[in-house]
């Protein structure tokens, strides 16, 4: 399948080590995922040479071309709140993750959209175990 995963980037990178670990899963899965650099510790770096307009250009075409979204939200970001919008607008289905205790928005928790699933993890394994079974469930129908 081809994922978009996203994660926060400006807003903090606390869960750095998770995005990595999820990232690698999929990839090792054979998914396809555009934004696996979002997991690079130098991903600052690189996304601050690139002018915004072309990030936003690049970012919502890999949307429109993904078969499923996977969002980790553990830490608040603009940026990844407007790519789970963007995903759902356009129908595709989207899992948001977070780390268990941490607290998210309810534009996340109180959306009733068939489309949206949003779960909790208590490590790196448990994140990926709900990430394959979500993927899994979408190559069902």
């Amino acid at each position: 399948m081809n994922i978009y995963f996203a994660c926060s980037i400006t807003g903090g990178r606390d869960f750095e080590s998770i995005y990595r670990a999820i990232t690698t899963a999929l990839l090792s899965d054979g998914h396809e995922v555009p934004t696996a650099h979002l997991a690079d510790s130098r991903v600052k770096a690189f996304e601050g040479q690139v002018p915004a307009r072309e990030i936003y250009e690049r970012d919502t075409a890999w949307i429109r071309t993904c078969e499923a979204l996977v969002a980790e939200v553990s830490t608040p970001s603009h940026g990844v709140g407007y790519e789970v919008a963007y995903a759902l607008s356009l129908g595709k289905p989207v899992l948001c993750v977070y780390r268990e205790g941490q607290p998210i928005s309810k534009m996340l928790t109180g959306n009733s959209k068939p489309t949206i699933a949003v779960k909790s993890y208590r490590d790196s394994e448990e994140a990926i175990a709900v990430i394959r079974s979500f993927l899994h469930s979408q190559s069902q129908l």
